[in-house]
C-alpha cells in the first residue's frame, strides 16, 4: 500500500512492527488465553449455561421497552454493539487465525463465542446495574463505572479507560480501514494505490463524521438499519458459495476439528501449526470478533432503555451468538475449503484468494461485507472510546475525541498492516484484564441479579 505521506525510515517502521509484535505476543502468552477462556467457563456454569437462552434474548432483542430510562431502545444498543463486533475480525481476523494457527483455529474461535455468550451476558448485568445518569440526561456505564461502583477500585477503572481510549484506534478504527483500503487497492493498477487511499479514506472520514457528531442516538440510527442488511447478506453470500461447493464440505469440516487438537502438518507452503498456536490464534482472534471479556460492548449496552439489567443482559448476549458462533463459523468454512490456508498466504490476501477461487462472485461478497462491516465497527467504537474519554477527561473532552477519531479513520487508510494488527492484539489483551477482574469478583452480583429476575429468563413477565 503506498503511502500519501512522508515515510518514515525503513529502521523505523522495523523496530515499530517488531515491537507491537512482542508486545502483542506478550499479552497474548499463556496467562490471559487461561484467564479468559477460563472466566468465560466460570461464569458458563455460574449461571447455570446461560447460553440456553438464547432463543429468549433474540425473541427480547425485538421487543422495546416503554417507559424506561435510557438513550437507545434494547434493539438499538444491540445494533450498535453488534456493528462495533462485527468488523475486518469476522473475515480478515479468521484468515490471519487460520494463516498462523491451521484450520483448528477456526474451531478455538467458536468454542470462544459458545463460551463467551455466557461473559457478554455477565458485563451487561454489572454495566447496567453500575450505570450513571450524566448531568446532560444521558447515561454513561461500563467496567470503568463498575470497578469504581462495584469494586471501589477508580484506578483500575482509569486504567480500563485509558486502554480503551487507546484500543479504539487500533480494534475500530485504524485496523477496520486498513482492511478495506488493501481490499479495493487490489482492484486497480498498483500506480492507482495512492488515489484509492486518498479518495477511500476522505470518504470514510467524512461519512463517520456526519455520523458522529449526533453522539450515541445518531450511531444507533444508523446501525439499526445497516447491521441487519450487512449481516444477512455477508451471511446468505457465505452460505450459497458453500452449498456451490459442497463435496468439499464435510471434508472441510472434519479437518477444522481434527487439526484443532492435534496440530497440522506441513503441507506446501504452510509451515505447519501445533495445538497450542490453534488455540491461542483461535481464542486471540474470538476475543477481536466478538469482544466477549473485553468489557467494550457493555459500554453501550449501559445505554438501552430496559426494564432490568438481565433483560439487557440476554439481549447483549446474542450479539456474540451472531457474531462468531454464525458468521466468523461461516466464514471459517468458506477460507478452509478453499485449500489456500496451505500456500503461505496470510490475512487479507489470503480472505481475497480464498473467496476468489470458489465462486466468481464471491469476491463481491468479500467487498460487500468489507465495506459494510468496517463503516459500522468505527461507528460503533468510536462511542465506546468517547464514553472512555468522558471518564478520564470530562465532557470537554468529546469534541477533540471525535476530530481525533475521524482523522485516524482517514490516516488509518495508509497505516502498516503487521503494525495495526499487532497493536489491536495486544491492546485488546490489556483491555480484558481489568473488566475480567471485575466480572470474577462480582460474579456473585451477576447471579444475584439472575435469580431476582429469573422471570425474564423463562419469558414468564
Amino acid at each position: 500500500m503506498t503511502p500519501f505521506l512522508p515515510s518514515p525510515s525503513l529502521a523505523f517502521i522495523e523496530g515499530l512492527e517488531k515491537a507491537a509484535a512482542t508486545l502483542s505476543g506478550w499479552v497474548w502468552s499463556l496467562p490471559l488465553i487461561i484467564l479468559l477462556f477460563g472466566t468465560h467457563l466460570f461464569l458458563t456454569i455460574r449461571l447455570g449455561f446461560i447460553q440456553r437462552y438464547i432463543p429468549r434474548g433474540i425473541k427480547l432483542s425485538l421487543k422495546k421497552d416503554k417507559d424506561c430510562e435510557g438513550d437507545v431502545s434494547q434493539f438499538g444498543a444491540l445494533t450498535t454493539a453488534m456493528a462495533a463486533t462485527i468488523g475486518t475480525g469476522n473475515i480478515v481476523g479468521v484468515a490471519t487465525a487460520v494463516a498462523a494457527g491451521g484450520p483448528g483455529a477456526v474451531l478455538w474461535m467458536w468454542l470462544t463465542g459458545v463460551f463467551g455468550i455466557a461473559t457478554k451476558y455477565a458485563e451487561a448485568v454489572l454495566a447496567v446495574k453500575y450505570r450513571v445518569k450524566m448531568p446532560d440526561g444521558t447515561f454513561a456505564g461500563g467496567p470503568m463505572y463498575v470497578l469504581e461502583r462495584g469494586l471501589g477500585m477508580k484506578w483500575l477503572g482509569i486504567i480500563f479507560a485509558i486502554f480503551t481510549m487507546i484500543a479504539g484506534f487500533g480494534i475500530g478504527c485504524m485496523t477496520q480501514a486498513n482492511s478495506i483500503v488493501e481490499n479495493v487497492q487490489s482492484f486497480f493498477p498498483a500506480d492507482q494505490s495512492r488515489t484509492v487511499a486518498w479518495s477511500l479514506g476522505i470518504a470514510m472520514a467524512i461519512l463517520v463524521a456526519i455520523v458522529i457528531i449526533g453522539g450515541v442516538k445518531s450511531i444507533a440510527r444508523v446501525c439499526t438499519l445497516l447491521v441487519p442488511i450487512m449481516a444477512i447478506g455477508y451471511l446468505f453470500g457465505c452460505i450459497a458459495i458453500l452449498l456451490m461447493n459442497f463435496s468439499v464440505l464435510g471434508d472441510t469440516i472434519s479437518l477444522i476439528f481434527s487439526s484443532a487438537f492435534t496440530g497440522q502438518a506441513a503441507v506446501g507452503g504452510f509451515l505447519g501449526a501445533g495445538m497450542k498456536e490453534a488455540m491461542r490464534m483461535g481464542i486471540a482472534r474470538g476475543l477481536f470478533s466478538n469482544e466477549s471479556g473485553m468489557g467494550s460492548a457493555p459500554i453501550v449496552a449501559a445505554a438501552a432503555q430496559t426494564k432490568n439489567p438481565v433483560r439487557q443482559a440476554l439481549v447483549s448476549s446474542t450479539a456474540t451468538f451472531w457474531d462468531t458462533v454464525v458468521i466468523c463459523a461461516v466464514t471459517g468454512l468458506v477460507i478452509v475449503s478453499s485449500g489456500h490456508w496451505q500456500d503461505g498466504i496470510k490475512g487479507t490476501a489470503l480472505a481475497r484468494v480464498a473467496f476468489a477461487e470458489l465462486h466468481p462472485f464471491a469476491p463481491y461478497i468479500l467487498i460487500f461485507g468489507l465495506l459494510t462491516f468496517v463503516f459500522s465497527t468505527i461507528l460503533g467504537w468510536s462511542y465506546y472510546g468517547e464514553r472512555a474519554t468522558e471518564y478520564l477527561f470530562g465532557q470537554r473532552a468529546i469534541k477533540p475525541y471525535r476530530f481525533l477519531w475521524v482523522f485516524a479513520v482517514f490516516y488509518g487508510s495508509i497505516a502498516t498492516p503487521k503494525f495495526v494488527w499487532d497493536f489491536s492484539d495486544a491492546a485488546n489483551g490489556l483491555m480484558a484484564i481489568p473488566n475480567l477482574i471485575s466480572l470474577l469478583a462480582l460474579s456473585g452480583i451477576i447471579v444475584a441479579e439472575t435469580r431476582a429476575h429469573r422471570h425474564e429468563l423463562t419469558g414468564t413477565d
